[in-house]
């Protein structure tokens, strides 16, 4: 089993401190230190006592439950994804020198992935010179959605505002706790008269799922779209109307290189609105909790579908209200990751797809199961993992009909507060998957699903012998 880590936050005590405009004297009389224990906790060189958490949580109101996952677990993991560019071969740093770079200087590690991220674009245009130079924008700022997937992953894919506006709106509207898949439609579109003299009308014509013509105030929703894809369409234009200035303000905050990206992220928050309202935080955290996070019993509750259920337990992240830190994942049947988060310490691979033993690619062979595993990371971190598939149809006879896979999992030592984790023997080792991020930094030797060699590793050729792969990992 893995042993508990010595809690260090230097960065974020560091921040605090700056924050409150006080000296490091100052501050370490404040917490009841001296001056110099506080620096070498604020350089990572101590980690947080007991006493020095309660002091900050006393002293300065800070949420302790923030300290515990910190972003230098998500840092770490993109950095030294990054790293296992074969640009660094020679003399690349080591975990240990990884850790400390992403505890002790986050401003650093960000700078450097945004230079590695324009080297990558970089070099894709020269790759495709001629689609390249038929653009006027040559810039190499990051792709549009590229922005955006940071900008939820950084924020722990929890939106404070956003979060406690859709649940005032839920509690106000009829949204909130006990209402019926079809109540909730009714719900949304009586408010979005009432308030704004906008009417909802549901015609199956078309193929798109929400349509909004300002001009006649009607939103057209398809009719053909599950009844949770309905209320979860009308709950997003209310965000758009209602709430347009808070999410222009959250959107400043984040400061996007584009508009193509802003716009992106608009979406997003909208759609975050609406999740976040067909299931408001207080009565769905509580409900979690007593259903031991059933996500069919939940949906069903919330008049949600499974996606939306597995989706908002991973961004239960509230401070001094969190819930179970899970991740969650859809990939479709190419093994392509169309969502991704974690507010777990497994951070999910940046480029190509999940690793091939994860559970999650099974769910297309099980239709309308939840099947679970327990698996084990290389960094000895253990999980309990869910996957189950989602199909959805188009409609029609012609209409094609999407199939993904989701995947929800959280670390074992949570297993106890999770219904899926009764009867699986959890102190068993052989019982664990030994899954990775993905191959392309995954370095197990004895992989039998290895789909190309980890891009900082060299390769032992030998053809005189022929084991699973065609070759053998040596050092970097």
């Amino acid at each position: 089993m893995v042993r508990s880590r010595k809690l260090y936050a230097g960065a974020r005590v560091r921040e605090l401190r700056a924050k409150e405009k006080l000296t490091q004297a100052a501050f370490a009389e404040r917490l009841g230190v001296s001056p110099s224990y506080l620096n070498q906790i604020e350089n990572n060189q101590r980690p947080l006592s007991a006493a020095v958490v309660l002091a900050l949580a006393e002293a300065f109101r800070l949420d302790v439950a923030t300290l515990a996952v910190d972003e230098a677990d998500r840092l770490g993991a993109d950095l030294r994804e990054a790293l296992a560019d074969p640009l660094f071969a020679e003399g690349g740093p080591s975990n240990q020198d990884i850790r400390q770079v992403s505890n002790n200087s986050p401003a650093f590690v960000r700078a450097f992935l945004s230079l590695h991220r324009a080297h990558q674009r970089a070099n894709e245009r020269l790759a495709s010179l001629d689609d390249a130079l038929s653009r006027e924008d040559r810039t190499l700022s990051p792709l549009p959605w590229e922005e955006v997937r940071d900008f939820f992953h950084y924020c722990d894919n929890y939106i404070d505002a956003v979060d406690k506006a859709a649940e005032s709106f839920a509690e106000a509207s009829g949204f909130a706790t006990g209402a019926g898949e079809r109540d909730k439609v009714a719900a949304a579109a009586d408010w979005l008269e009432a308030r704004h003299g906008v009417r909802v009308t549901f015609s199956a014509e078309g193929d798109a799922l929400r349509r909004y013509d300002p001009a006649t105030r009607v939103l057209n929703i398809s009719a053909a779209a599950p009844i949770p894809t309905q209320s979860f369409q009308i709950a997003h234009q209310i965000a758009l109307i209602e709430h347009g200035q808070l999410l222009d303000a959250t959107l400043d905050f984040a400061r996007f290189q584009s508009d193509g990206a802003r716009e992106i992220a608009k979406i997003g928050l909208a759609n975050y609105f609406a999740g976040a309202a067909i299931l408001p935080y207080g009565a769905f955290l509580q409900a979690a909790r007593e259903l031991r996070h059933d996500l069919e019993l939940l949906a069903v509750r919330f008049g949600a579908s499974v996606e939306q259920v597995g989706h908002r337990l991973s961004t239960l992240q509230r401070p001094g209200e969190k819930g179970v830190p899970f991740f969650f994942v859809r990939v479709d049947q190419a093994g392509t990751i169309t969502k991704r988060h974690s507010a777990t310490q497994l951070q999910f691979a940046r480029f190509g797809g999940a690793c091939p033993l994860w559970n999650v690619h099974q769910a297309f062979e099980t239709p309308g199961r939840i099947i679970r595993q327990l698996a084990e990371t290389p960094d000895g971190v253990r999980y309990l993992c869910l996957a189950t598939d989602v199909t959805k149809h188009g409609g029609g006879w012609r209409a094609p009909t999407r199939r993904y896979a989701i995947g929800l999992g959280c670390e074992v030592k949570h297993a106890s507060e999770i219904v899926y984790g009764e009867g699986l023997d959890l102190s068993e080792g052989a019982a664990y998957e030994p899954i990775g991020v993905s191959c392309r930094i995954c370095e197990r030797a004895g992989c039998h699903q290895r789909a190309l060699p980890p891009v900082e590793k060299s390769l032992k050729i030998d053809h005189n012998r022929r084991e699973v792969i065609p070759y053998r990992l040596g050092d970097r």
